[in-house]
């Protein structure tokens, strides 16, 4: 029984084959270069050669000045981020929820869907010539109003909140569409029964809709803790110039900065072995969380 089992299976495991090929090669055999992180690197000496200096990679990254700013900055971003992608898909998905006209409501997620296909490389572009303290329509609507132009992406009071505001636009529509398809599961009975209790529509909405979102939400919400520290690099180096490295400096821009521009391997290497290291243990307790608080489980 047994045998006849693992044959039928056999044929699944060979389709599998190909990704883990994959895997191994592109995710697993790279990480052999986190050794880097405790090495006086040089390319010309390769890994095998080069001096083999301990922590000192660690304490240099730790005796930065702009380490717990670079730090601040992603946990900040990265949670203004997480909070606004979830409260603002609820509030869109609960109105649109209340639309009785499909081809509406089909145009509106359409709309709305469509930022989450393009590349933050695009996006800058527009929300550059958007933004623009010149030639922005922003800022032209603000000087109709006698306000003076903002310089929103080189002002570090308003920068971090362009990340946030933009990150939103380009993904709650998405995140939309999994509130929505969480509001399909609600019984219909239940909406009735309200009804004849004299529930008004917000409190069918608050004890009917919201509660049988509850589930998806703190799904969602706990697993969303494991990206505390990924404020979003594309987004941002496609943004950000060193007017705002105050406001939007990050782990990830810092990693780049270090071991692209200015050519210390180790030191960047380093960076993101404790970044990663790090995200490991909140994607673990996130995991955790979400099995004890919304039954969800990967195996």
């Amino acid at each position: 029984m047994l045998r006849n089992t693992r044959m039928r299976q056999l044929p699944l495991h060979l389709m599998l084959l190909p990704a883990l090929v994959i895997l191994v090669i592109y995710s697993y055999y790279p990480m052999a270069g986190a050794v880097i992180a405790f090495q006086n690197f040089t390319p010309a000496k390769g890994i095998f050669r080069s001096e083999w200096i301990g922590f000192d990679n660690f304490n240099y990254v730790a005796n930065l000045p702009d380490t717990l700013r670079v730090v601040w900055n992603t946990v900040f971003i990265a949670l203004m981020k997480i909070i606004a992608n979830l409260v603002l898909p609820i509030i869109m998905a609960l109105l649109l929820n209340e639309v009785i006209n499909n081809r509406f409501k089909r145009i509106v997620q359409t709309m709305i869907y469509l930022p989450h296909f393009l590349s933050w490389v695009i996006l800058s572009g527009v929300l550059i010539d958007i933004l623009s303290p010149s030639t922005g329509i922003v800022n032209h609507f603000l000087s109709l109003l006698g306000i003076e132009p903002i310089y929103f992406l080189g002002n570090n009071d308003w920068f971090p909140f362009v990340l946030v505001a933009s990150d939103v636009w380009k993904e709650f529509g998405f995140n939309t569409i999994i509130y929505l398809a969480a509001l399909t599961s609600i019984n219909p009975s239940l909406y009735e029964a309200a009804v004849v209790d004299g529930a008004s529509r917000w409190k069918q909405t608050l004890h009917v809709t919201l509660s049988g979102m509850l589930p998806i939400v703190i799904l969602l919400m706990t697993l969303s803790l494991g990206n505390v520290l990924n404020a979003g690099f594309d987004q941002i180096f496609n943004l950000y110039n060193p007017q705002v490295y105050e406001s939007g400096d990050i782990i990830d821009t810092l990693v780049y900065r270090l071991g692209f521009v200015s050519a210390q391997f180790g030191v960047a290497t380093a960076v993101g072995l404790f970044k990663s290291v790090v995200s490991l243990i909140l994607i673990s307790a996130s995991y955790f969380l979400a099995y004890r608080l919304a039954n969800y489980r990967i195996f």
